[in-house]
């Protein structure tokens, strides 16, 4: 930590204030609100133009800095990203939409791992884009990878496949809704819109393409799965402890993710409801910046020599998982969902 608070450093994270600050006031514009990119995704593309043109030609002492805002500041973030959920959102659509969204995020992430295996996957990579299509999309990425432990760059791989499928379904859901494809009424398509799709933001974009009902209750279908980012954090930080610790270490390898736990108290302050709406809009603000933030960090920390390192197999594998998504959601709710 100290640091982090010498001068150079703190001109390390002054620097990517000013990205996200271009990032927010570009997201501002029509152009980009048309397709809801928000300002996490252009702060995460800013930092790889960054990463891939002057980086090396500013000083290395200002990485501590960046290294900063991609780990004490995203995992604030993460905390007061819970006052934009109550507990009350899982009562407004009952227990149905709670197993969806519980089956979804189990499936998905499991479905991932095993397939990342199978494709012989750096196994950090797999998971991250595993959480990232199963849960919230970069927002879920950014919450596991100080738990994962993975190099920045691999979260940055992981946040750019979401950003590719999930804008994908923005446009394609709303498409074949209007072609008649989805043998759904409005309440199945909110289930089904909110329980598949990567970001809150693409959710918002796709439904409210389709209608007003639709959207509102796909946003609060998202939101449940926003909520159980929390107790997939904590069972990853179990699992990879332990797989790290082997047994010298032991039940002493176990770190609970502290975030993850206040990220669980602050959705249970808010459903008390006594901040007004107008500082809870100001603290949400606050926590979109400090997200924006990490993205840009993030991104400034990811080369496409990385990307190369990657491979295509983190494509692969959330493409396989984007056609879970489609087809298993949607035989999910036909099931679960009388009509």
């Amino acid at each position: 930590m100290n640091k982090v608070f010498t001068r150079d450093s703190i001109l390390g994270v002054l620097l990517i204030a000013v990205f996200s600050v271009v990032a927010w006031n570009l997201a501002q514009l029509e152009i980009f609100k048309s397709i809801s990119l928000s300002p996490l995704i252009i702060g995460i593309l800013l930092g790889m133009v960054y990463a891939n043109t002057f980086r090396k030609k500013l000083p290395g002492s200002w990485v501590p800095g960046i290294l900063f805002c991609t780990k004490q500041i995203l995992r604030a973030g993460i905390v007061l990203y819970g006052f934009r959920l109550t507990f009350q959102h899982i009562m407004d659509v009952g227990a149905v939409a709670l197993l969806i969204d519980a089956i979804i995020v189990t499936g998905t992430i499991l479905l991932g791992v095993g397939l990342g295996r199978v494709l012989k996957m750096d196994k950090d990579t797999a998971l991250l884009t595993s959480v990232g299509s199963s849960i919230c999309g970069a927002a879920a990425v950014l919450g596991a990878e100080p738990v994962v432990k993975s190099e920045p760059y691999k979260a940055a791989v992981a946040v750019s496949t979401v950003v590719i499928f999930g804008t994908l379904s923005m446009f394609l859901y709303p498409t074949l809704y209007r072609a008649g494809v989805y043998e759904m009424d409005v309440q199945q398509l909110g289930l089904y819109t909110g329980a598949t799709l990567h970001e809150v933001a693409h959710v918002v974009g796709a439904g409210n393409a389709m209608s007003p009902e639709i959207a509102d209750n796909a946003i609060i279908v998202k939101m449940i799965r926003v909520i159980l980012l929390a107790p997939a954090l904590l069972v990853i930080g179990l699992v990879s402890a332990r797989g790290r610790g082997g047994h010298e270490s032991g039940y002493q390898a176990i770190v609970i993710p502290w975030f993850a736990v206040l990220f669980l108290v602050v959705i249970g302050f808010n459903s008390i409801g006594l901040l007004s709406t107008s500082a809870i809009d100001v603290i949400n603000e606050l926590d979109t910046f400090m997200l924006t933030m990490a993205m840009t960090a993030l991104g400034a920390e990811t080369s496409f020599d990385k990307f190369k390192q990657a491979g295509v197999k983190p494509f692969v594998l959330a493409g396989l998982l984007y056609v879970w998504l489609v087809f298993g959601g949607y035989g999910l709710v036909k099931l679960l969902v009388n009509q």
